[in-house]
Parts: C-alpha cells; structure tokens; sequence
C-alpha cells in the first residue's frame, strides 16, 4: 500500500523488486528500528531503504530479508547514521554487511560536530526539524499506525542528501580519506562477534578489581555470556552485573556460600545452574595469567593517572582546534592504552600523526606542555634549560 511518499513493502514478491532495483544504485540510504530488551539478538521490526527517488519501509516480519544480501555486497555505498547496531541486525538477517559504508554520525565529527543526532544534522545542514516519535514506540506491533511508518520513514529521506552535504564539507577540509578509514574500521567490527571472555570488560565495576578477583570476573563473565547466547536472552538475565562483581570478590566454593552473595539468587546457586556457575569460578581462580594486565614491565594505571589527566586536557583542546570531535580523535582510554604501550587507536593511521606521535615525543621527554596566556595548553619542543630559582 502507499502511504504519503513512501512504500510499504509486505510481501516477498514487493521486496524482490526493491532489491532488484538497489543492484544498480551508487548509493543507498538505510535504517532498521528493532528491538532487544528481552533478547540477547536484536529483533529487528523494519526496515527503511531510500534511493533515487524512492523511498520504501520493508516489514521483516512479512518478508524474508535474506535476499537483501545481493544489495549489501553490491558495489552501492550504504549510507547510515549510528551504524552499529543496525550493522548488527543486518548482519544478523542476512548474514552480510555493506561493501562499502558512509556513517553521517562519523562523517559530522570530522567538521567539528560532537556525535551529532540525526535531527541535528538535519537542523545544522539541511535547516530541517525531524517530527517527533515516541522513543518507546513498540515496532513489533502490527498495524503499525501512520505516525509511526512517517516517523521511520524520516530516518532515511534525507539521508542521502546530509551525505552529500558533509562529503563536501570533508573533501574542502581534505578528510574525505580519514572519514573512508573510519566507516571502514566500523563496517568491520560491526561483523564482529564479542568474545565471550572479553565481557567482563563491559562492566565497569570489574575494572577495580584485582588478582585472582579479575580471572573469576572474566570467566563467570564468560560463562553468562554463553548461556545467554544459547538462550537468546540479555546477559542480566543470567547473572545481574551485580552478582558477577559479588562472585568474583568472594569466590564461592559452595552452593551454600554461592547463596549468601548478594545479586546471587537461589536459581542461580542450584542444580546445573549452580555447578556450572562454581565451575567458572574454579576456571577463574586456576587462571595463571590475570587478564589484561600490561607486558614489558607496563606501568600501573594509578602511576598513569597524572600524565593521562594533562594529555586527556591536551587532547580535547587539540580536536577543538583541528574541528574535530574529541572523541573521534581519541578517549581517555586510547590514551592511557598507548602511555601502558597496549594497542590504542592513536597509534597508527591519520590519529598517530595528529596526536599519537606528539604524545610519544612527550613521554620520551623530548617535547613539552605549557600554559599559554589565554590559559590553554601547547605541546612545544622542550628547551631542557632549567628554571632557576630567585
């Protein structure tokens, strides 16, 4: 049926014609709206497409996705806003990602704009207003009601038009390759899989812990996430971040002991729950190797604190004054990865000779920080002729 501009695209013949017609598209706009609060997989609910002149919203709950495939690795860039997570349903549909893929939310921090929303994007470049959804929406109720198909359906209408706005903007700043490098870099992890043993690094408490404490997180951490793959539901459901942290500092050797630990409830300590539970445990405490810990004598992160606090200044000043999004150019968190000597971002690529080799000159010894008048901070040579006192 056809509503104001768009189609809505409900059977698989419809949607044959769709794909047939994105082949030959040189680009291509697409947004998905799902849901995951009670699934450990996204569900998606629909899916936007515009192209050309066409606009449509594809029901995935009435037709099959797959052959959307052929589109996605197509030679067609997929422009998209805050790709990842719809690079996960994608994938997840039709076992793919895009070829090639152009992130307006990327794109904007190269001009200087700071994770922008696709309705400020709209407003800054197009001098638009998006309509107004409901952000709890429930899209995987049929019939969908005609506010809701327009509110998705404004996701993607101008999309490929903020595209060409910002490619502009890139090519007379000369970024258009920095930007390329970065969609890339995210079209590639968005088919990334998280690996069950990195899931402790997603709860922030663990960071605190220590010794043997961080092998328990790791693998209990591990073992929630597999349960809740094999089960298709959020990985709070299993455990709460709570009681992985709980379990961790008291590393129970018992179903009784498991019971006492706060965010630990009696499902989680009986029958095979409960023994596979103190059996990651177990793993935890057997692990020789405490995870992420640094190699070749790595400093420990409180003697980083104080160098990582001035750069973190520096470094945000200095995306301000190159009109960059400070955290495209890099967080806290690359940098105190590349002050350990880890793998940080800032280490390779445009970030390395913007930031990253600054900071190692600096660390080296050979370059400094100053105040300026005006009170901001400049990385210069260092001159090593000391103060002498008066």
């Amino acid at each position: 049926m056809t509503v104001t501009d768009y189609d809505y695209v409900d059977t698989d013949r419809q949607f044959a014609e769709v794909v047939s017609a994105l082949r030959n598209a040189e680009a291509y706009a697409v947004d998905t709206e799902f849901h995951r609060e009670r699934t450990y997989y996204p569900r998606v609910a629909l899916v936007q497409l515009k192209w050309d002149d066409r606009l449509v919203i594809v029901d995935p709950l009435a037709v099959d996705l797959a052959p959307f495939a052929a589109v996605l690795d197509g030679p067609g860039v997929a422009v998209m806003h805050a790709a990842a997570q719809d690079l996960e349903v994608l994938d997840r549909a039709c076992e793919t990602g895009p070829t090639v893929l152009f992130d307006t939310q990327v794109a904007a921090g190269f001009v200087g704009m700071r994770s922008p929303s696709l309705a400020a994007l709209h407003e800054r470049l197009l001098g638009q207003r998006l309509p107004k959804g409901d952000r709890l929406t429930d899209w995987l109720r049929r019939p969908l009601e005609t506010r809701q198909l327009d509110y998705a359906a404004s996701d993607v209408r101008h999309l490929l038009e903020i595209r060409e706005r910002l490619a502009e903007q890139l090519a007379d700043r000369g970024r258009l390759d920095w930007t390329a490098a970065e969609c890339e870099q995210l079209r590639v992890r968005g088919r990334a899989m998280r690996a069950p043993d990195d899931a402790w690094l997603k709860i922030k408490e663990t960071r605190h812990l220590r010794g043997k404490a961080r092998g328990v997180a790791r693998a209990v951490a591990a073992w929630r996430e597999r349960v809740a793959i094999e089960n298709d539901i959020p990985p709070r459901f299993v455990l709460s971040d709570l009681g992985v942290v709980a379990v961790s500092q008291r590393a129970p050797t018992t179903a009784d002991e498991l019971r006492k630990i706060r965010g630990v409830e009696d499902r989680h300590a009986k029958g095979v729950q409960g023994e596979a539970l103190l059996d990651a445990v177990q793993i935890g405490l057997s692990d020789g190797s405490p995870p992420h810990q640094g190699a070749n004598g790595r400093r420990d992160q409180a003697s980083l604190r104080p160098a990582a606090s001035l750069l973190s200044a520096w470094l945000a000043q200095h995306a301000a004054d190159l009109d960059l999004d400070p955290a495209l150019l890099g967080t806290r968190a690359d940098l105190e990865a590349l002050l350990r000597g880890d793998e940080s971002r800032l280490s390779s690529g445009w970030r390395a000779d913007l930031a990253g080799q600054p900071i190692k000159r600096l660390v080296a010894g050979d370059a400094s920080l100053a105040f300026e008048k005006g009170g901001g901070l400049v990385l210069e040579e260092r001159s090593r002729l000391p103060i002498e006192p008066t």
